[in-house]
């Protein structure tokens, strides 16, 4: 009778102690209701937004958050042949046949090298003086001084080649297999040429970006877009330097998930669903697939009385994958940079560790029965 009396005294002492305990137990990630609640109180600084396909149309007007946003050119046609632009240099050979020729004296041909286009668009040829070839193609200047050293050698022939210069030339900076400086063949030239002849992009890289640098702007997009599009691929002018470069976003993962990392972005636009492949989806033994939270920041200027904005700077939008709504609108629901996707806990699981303790508790009341 008094270990009887004992066993139930042990028992109820454990199980007492368990309870006391069950709000202290140490887990990886919070329950959903221990944030989402905290919404609700009257100091709260933050605001949670369930995602559903009604909210979707609410949330298409917000703004985005995290990235720059950089336009890009659309394509447009140019001259199949080079133009002769300030800064290039022309290669002029001229042949005569005639023994007192003022340009050969007497040889059958004198090269005159590195000739300049200064900044008005002229070149100075000896006995000629200057004449003016900017904007021409490399035939139509051979014409044009043809005209002009008849005058003066009426038997002469003349022969030009270009040399570009920083003006008929573009700059592949990085990303390619073989970066430097690449003369323009014609006007036609675009992006992707430039890509092809500098090598391709360079392998490994996670979802190649394209920057564009002219006139001081800055002009993006991705590899993978002109590809889609190639009403994109535009054309170079003279002096543009082109960059590709891994794409720079990421997003962070936390709590119950398969992976606490920080992601890259692998494509362009990234969903919430693509976002938990990413992570390696909810951590089974733990995670609570109903409780996907998603925390955001917008700049104050964002932050609106309407429904064009959201209520708080901090949001935290609330995603339940246990559902056909909230899977649907998790496909449609984009990932920003910057964002921390949290999986937070089952509340099931802290229930089980319960148990265990209870199931040790009574092990031990079994073990004092033995006695």
């Amino acid at each position: 009778m008094a270990r009887l009396r004992f066993s139930s005294v042990m028992a109820f002492a454990m199980m007492s102690l368990v309870l006391v305990a069950c709000d202290a137990l140490p887990r990886g990630a919070p329950v959903e209701r221990e944030v989402t609640e905290a919404a609700s109180g009257e100091v709260a600084d933050f605001a949670v937004y369930p995602v559903t396909r009604d909210f979707l149309g609410i949330l298409a007007e917000w703004p985005a958050t995290g990235e720059r946003h950089l336009t890009w050119i659309p394509t447009s046609g140019g001259a199949r042949t080079q133009v002769i632009a300030s800064g290039d240099q022309l290669r002029l050979t001229v042949w005569d046949s005639a023994d007192d020729s003022l340009l050969t004296n007497g040889e059958a041909s004198a090269v005159i090298e590195a000739l300049t286009v200064g900044p008005d668009g002229t070149i100075f040829v000896p006995y000629v003086g200057n004449v003016r070839l900017s904007g021409m193609s490399t035939q139509l200047a051979r014409e044009r001084l043809q005209e002009e050293i008849d005058i003066i050698a009426p038997s002469a022939q003349v022969q030009l080649e270009l040399v570009e210069g920083r003006t008929n030339s573009i700059d592949l900076v990085g990303g390619v297999g073989a970066p430097g400086r690449l003369p323009m063949p014609d006007r036609n030239y675009t992006v992707l040429n430039a890509i092809a002849d500098a090598g391709g992009v360079r392998a490994g890289m996670e979802n190649p970006q394209i920057r564009l640098i002219r006139a001081g702007s800055i002009y993006g997009t991705s590899i993978d877009r002109l590809f889609a599009e190639p009403g994109l691929d535009t054309l170079l002018r003279g002096g543009d330097r082109v960059i590709v470069e891994d794409d720079r976003r990421y997003f962070l993962s936390l709590g119950a998930a398969g992976q606490q990392n920080q992601h890259g972005f692998p494509q362009d636009h990234v969903t919430a669903l693509d976002a938990l492949a990413i992570i390696g989806g909810v951590e089974s033994r733990r995670g609570d697939p109903g409780g996907i939270l998603i925390l955001r920041e917008y700049p104050t200027s964002a932050v609106r009385t309407d429904t064009r904005g959201p209520t708080q700077s901090r949001v935290v939008f609330s995603l339940d994958m246990t559902n056909a709504d909230g899977l649907f609108s998790a496909r449609n629901f984009r990932i920003y940079p910057g964002d921390l996707v949290l999986v937070t806990e089952s509340p099931v699981t802290g229930v089980q560790t319960i148990f265990g303790l209870i199931g040790s508790a009574f092990g031990l009341v079994g073990a004092a029965n033995n006695l």
